[in-house]
């Protein structure tokens, strides 16, 4: 009798996960792919036409231009978040154990106020009239207040701001994990910290490395607010063109297009990640 409530109790709970998947994520992303192919209409949203016009305005140098850009972007936020992560990982996972879980909540603790008013909160600190700016007149660094809002580097200080965790995570997991054998046998044979450092530290953590970056890389080209609020009308993102196309062009159908586009980019990013990981691991296996 038990066992059998133990099943039913099993099976509801997995029909639940399955409704819910197929409920709001398959379906929404069959809309969005179903929409793609599809005709603008001023009237209707779209028109059941089917086209590859969509795909085909991608190659538009505008497009192109922006996309390059976004990735730019997402990639210097990407490296300066492994520079500040992985030493800061490191010493996380080198903190004695009754530590290490307070360390972690605190470094989880931003994740409970919206990002959005966080980056509200970095924008009046970067402002011209902002506490940053106050606190370098007063030292006497500078004669006049920076200008940071509404630059690149502004969208690249939001962006590392909202997304560090996500790099300092996997960085942790695989630090923690290390085995401190290699270690002990390097030093016996040798070799002084950079090399253990350099030989094996880094290759043994490479799975957390690449898994922090892709954390890092895959959201970072899609935070269109980031760009909105720290970076204005010159420094987009591949997320702002999505959301003009939905929400001010109203042209659905190539904002689909657009973020199905990015999907696909972010799903072969995903495999470069399984493969390099699997060869990592054959390495170690064979070595």
């Amino acid at each position: 009798m038990i066992i059998r409530k133990h099943k039913i109790l099993q099976n509801v709970i997995i029909t639940g996960v399955v409704a819910w998947l197929v409920l709001f994520v398959f379906l929404p992303n069959v809309m969005i792919i179903g929409t793609s192919f599809l005709t603008r209409s001023d009237t209707n949203l779209v028109d059941l036409v089917f086209t590859w016009d969509n795909y085909i305005r991608l190659s538009d140098p505008m497009y192109a231009e922006v996309m390059l850009h976004s990735l730019n972007m997402a990639l210097i936020a990407t490296f300066f978040c492994l520079v500040i992560g992985y030493p800061f990982a490191f010493i996380l996972a080198k903190l004695p154990k009754r530590i290490q879980p307070l360390m972690l909540f605190l470094l989880i603790v931003p994740f409970w106020t919206n990002s959005l008013i966080r980056i509200y909160g970095l924008k009046v600190f970067l402002s011209t009239k902002g506490y940053l700016n106050d606190f370098l007149l007063w030292v006497g660094i500078v004669d006049k207040p920076l200008r940071i809002m509404y630059t690149p580097e502004a969208v690249i200080l939001g962006l590392i701001y909202i997304l560090l965790p996500f790099m300092v995570m996997p960085l942790y997991s695989s630090i923690e994990k290390l085995d401190k054998s290699y270690l002990e046998a390097a030093r016996d044979l040798g070799a002084n910290k950079f090399q253990r450092f350099v030989k094996i530290i880094i290759p043994l953590t490479m799975p957390g490395i690449i898994a922090g970056c892709l954390l890092v890389l895959l959201p970072a080209m899609g935070l269109f607010y980031v760009a909105d609020l720290m970076g204005g009308a010159k420094n987009l993102l591949i997320g702002n063109v999505i959301k003009s196309q939905f929400l001010n062009i109203r042209d659905w159908p190539f904002g689909a297009a657009t973020s199905i586009f990015l999907t696909v980019m972010m799903g072969l990013l995903l495999y470069v990640y399984y493969r390099a990981a699997k060869l990592l691991n054959k390495k170690a296996y064979e070595e």
